[in-house]
């Protein structure tokens, strides 16, 4: 492609995502008509924009990918979605057996799950949230191990350097977590980079992981990579979930428990 094709394509390519973004769905013919290009272009163009993460490609067009607002404070969200939350949670601390070692992110839906872990469990917990400490602190049948680190204090957790080094040295038989942006082809996404470090060395001291999350955190992308979805074994999420996205994942090999 010479260098004026390649400056038209490069302009096409940013008006389509504009179109996108505000329309909010497209469809191949209706692009071709209103950029006088062929339908098999425009469709090379929003694979294109889909590989990139602008638009999402969907059958005989494209459709908006939602970004991820900056996340509010923990303490904000412990008051959304609440019952769903709590579903989650319980659905999830019964896969927890007598005598385990799990791992507890942070995160107010594996929260939850803390919550929900049934009084004559002998465990030991691994965690680098002070609200799970605080929640099983006082269980006499819990051993607790507290991850140090920085805090962030948004989500009242331990995160980065020290951190990543201390979870390393650690083995699991679980590892339980909360993702704030899911999506098929992007994997989990996440904005706040020193967490999203963590997070990944989380993700690889257990033979199991368990993501939590409610319906809302689907089909969501943020700017930076944490994990494709494969890197999860089961997925709890609540009965909102589109049951085209229950497909896609099962379909990756993932366990989708609907609470």
């Amino acid at each position: 492609m010479n260098v004026k094709g390649n400056c038209l394509k490069i302009e096409r390519l940013a008006r389509i995502r504009k179109v996108v973004e505000t329309q909010g769905r497209v469809t191949v013919p209706d692009l071709s008509k209103q950029f006088d290009v062929s339908e098999v272009t425009i469709r090379r163009d929003l694979e294109e924009l889909d590989a990139k993460g602008w638009v999402r490609r969907t059958h005989g067009g494209a459709v908006r990918v939602e970004r991820v607002p900056k996340e509010p404070p923990m303490l904000q969200r412990i008051k959304e979605q609440v019952t769903e939350k709590q579903r989650i949670g319980e659905a999830a601390a019964k896969l927890i057996q007598n005598g385990e070692t799990i791992f507890l992110g942070s995160g107010t839906t594996v929260l939850e799950v803390a919550r929900n872990i049934p009084e004559n469990l002998s465990i030991t917990v691994i965690t680098n949230s002070l609200p799970v400490v605080n929640t099983l602190a006082e269980r006499p049948n819990v051993e607790m191990i507290v991850i140090g680190g920085m805090l962030r204090h948004k989500e009242l957790s331990m995160v980065g350097h020290v951190a990543e080094h201390a979870i390393v040295e650690f083995r699991a038989d679980r590892v339980f977590v909360g993702m704030r942006a899911i999506d098929i082809r992007h994997g989990f996404t996440n904005d706040y980079l020193p967490e999203v470090m963590t997070d990944r060395a989380i993700l690889e001291i257990a033979p199991q992981i368990v993501v939590v999350a409610d319906h809302t955190k689907f089909g969501r992308v943020s700017s930076v990579l944490i994990a494709p979805l494969t890197m999860a074994q089961v997925i709890v999420t609540d009965r909102g979930i589109q049951q085209e996205t229950v497909v896609a994942l099962q379909e990756l090999g993932i366990r989708v428990i609907e609470a």
